[in-house]
């Protein structure tokens, strides 16, 4: 089975689907934001993901009061959560951007007004966060909407998964395998997880969304299979936030595509044949012939 994103088709052996996610990464400045867009665009990526919240809902209720130092200063969880969200006029001038590079954008919700408010702006795709993947409420208003929904599955059990996918259901979702720890360590990637959503929910498009630091498991999870491919993107890892150690700045996000690109072309087809630049070599060293 596969799902169509915009102009790109997952699954069915089509190129890896490289999504650079932006996140909160901007900080609340839409010309980081749009910065982070033409480093995607430039790196060959096909989307760019960010996140929306309604923050008085999307905040759990033990965090609003905490305190937190930020570049602003010291303000409430819930404060600096207002601080870091991008208004509907913000979202056009960083949605148009993407569009004119050639690029998919979409954002994860958080909440239902979210879903209701990038609906309005046409978005392409939603995409689940592992930490909604129980909120049944966000996915039967994901469903509603008739997209194409991308959901990780980070932090949660095949019950949980299965439960998602009632929900959702499986004509037009993309399962992300993932570890929702940042940053993430090579011992927690499971990788070999590919497989076993693909087998569990045969027909679904399976892809690979990381938070570790460098290429290797990114790039071992296209080997795998992985029809997408996931990763936090920055300007540089030493700005402000807490996603920005597990991000790829612009010259590894270039490297990543373009060592996918290398990879597809490799794993080939599985069909065993003798390629032409075989053939002198044959004539030279073997001795027996067949």
């Amino acid at each position: 089975m596969t799902v169509t994103i915009g102009s790109n088709v997952l699954g069915g052996g089509k190129p890896v689907y490289v999504i650079g996610e932006i996140g909160l990464n901007h900080n609340g400045d839409v010309d980081i934001a749009k910065k982070l867009i033409d480093v995607a665009a430039r790196a060959g990526a096909n989307a760019v993901k960010f996140q929306k919240r309604t923050p008085e809902i999307a905040t759990p209720a033990h965090m609003r009061d905490v305190q937190r130092e930020t570049p602003w200063g010291t303000m409430s969880y819930l404060d600096y959560r207002y601080r870091v969200e991008f208004d509907r006029d913000q979202y056009i001038e960083i949605g148009d951007h993407a569009t004119m590079l050639g690029l998919d954008w979409f954002a994860s919700p958080w909440d239902v007004p979210s879903v209701d408010f990038l609906e309005d702006l046409n978005v392409v795709a939603h995409k689940v966060a592992s930490a909604s993947l129980t909120d049944i409420e966000l996915l039967e208003a994901l469903r509603a909407t008739g997209k194409p929904v991308i959901l990780s599955t980070g932090m949660s059990t095949i019950e949980q998964i299965d439960r998602a996918l009632e929900v959702l259901g499986t004509d037009q979702t993309v399962l992300m395998h993932a570890t929702s720890t940042y940053p993430m360590e090579p011992d927690e990637a499971n990788l070999k997880v590919i497989g076993t959503l693909r087998d569990r929910y045969a027909g679904i498009p399976v892809g690979y969304s990381g938070h570790e630091r460098g290429l290797q498991i990114s790039l071992a999870a296209v080997a795998l299979g992985a029809v997408a491919v996931e990763r936090h993107i920055t300007l540089d890892r030493t700005m402000w936030g807490s996603d920005q150690a597990a991000s790829l700045e612009p010259t590894g996000l270039e490297h990543l595509v373009r060592d996918i690109r290398v990879i597809e072309t490799a794993l080939g087809d599985g069909v065993k044949r003798v390629f032409d630049g075989e053939l002198a070599p044959m004539a030279k060293l073997r001795r027996v012939p067949a």
